[in-house]
């Protein structure tokens, strides 16, 4: 029984753990084009910077997409 019931919560948790890594979003700029989006995943490799002020992870896209407004680097093009 308590096999069964430690087995559903490792499910459980496995199934529910990409739900909450999907509240992260980053201003990145890419690096040949100098244009700024906003991911849901942070860059690991070179062709993307994270541009955000102090490498903020924002909540929302919205939230993100406000932050994109004030960054300079952004903002020139």
């Amino acid at each position: 029984m308590k096999l069964k019931i430690v087995t559903a919560a490792l499910m459980l948790s496995a199934i529910s753990l990409p739900a909450f890594a999907a509240d992260e979003f980053y201003v990145v700029q890419d690096v040949k084009t100098k244009k700024c989006t906003i991911v849901d995943k942070k860059p690991t490799d070179t062709s993307m910077t994270v541009v955000s002020p102090s490498g903020a992870i924002y909540k929302s896209r919205t939230e993100a997409e406000a932050g994109r407004k004030t960054v300079k680097v952004c903002t020139s093009n």
